[in-house]
């Protein structure tokens, strides 16, 4: 638990998450939709933090056991804290506009898992990085 705990704290990972969610609420000004206000640009944004990378991480390693939670975590990421925001805000929002949310809402949690799925340090990572960079351009 300590170690996932610390996987949450990296300075890395919610400095991301602050320029993430900094965007969606700008987004929320600069091309408003009905459905896209800053409360819902947070909880999105906060739940696809914490969920994101294990789902990922449950497909990469297939741990077939773990497939139905991780459905379950990511619909309620993507689609089920939206439906149930706007069902109570305004469900005429929702009705127009969930199936354009959920379109745009699924990638983006991939996305940010790809991002998020890194153990370890910015340092780390870069280290790593060039790492394979680098015996990427010896085999070559």
């Amino acid at each position: 638990m300590a170690a996932l705990l610390n996987e949450y704290i990296r300075p890395w990972k919610l400095a991301t998450l602050a320029v993430g969610i900094a965007l969606l609420v700008l987004g929320s000004f600069y091309l408003p939709a009905p459905d896209w206000d800053i409360p819902i640009s947070f909880i999105m944004a906060i739940l696809t933090y914490l969920a994101a990378p294990w789902s990922l991480r449950v497909v990469l390693e297939q741990r077939w056991k773990l497939w139905p939670a991780m459905l379950l975590v990511t619909w309620f990421s993507v689609d089920g804290c939206y439906w149930l925001y706007w069902h109570f805000k305004n469900p005429f929002v929702l009705e127009q506009m969930r199936a354009a949310n959920f379109a745009a809402s699924l990638p983006l949690y991939g996305i940010c898992g790809g991002i998020w799925l890194y153990r370890g340090s910015l340092r780390e990572l870069t280290k790593e990085l060039s790492s394979i960079l680098h015996h990427s351009k010896e085999k070559q």
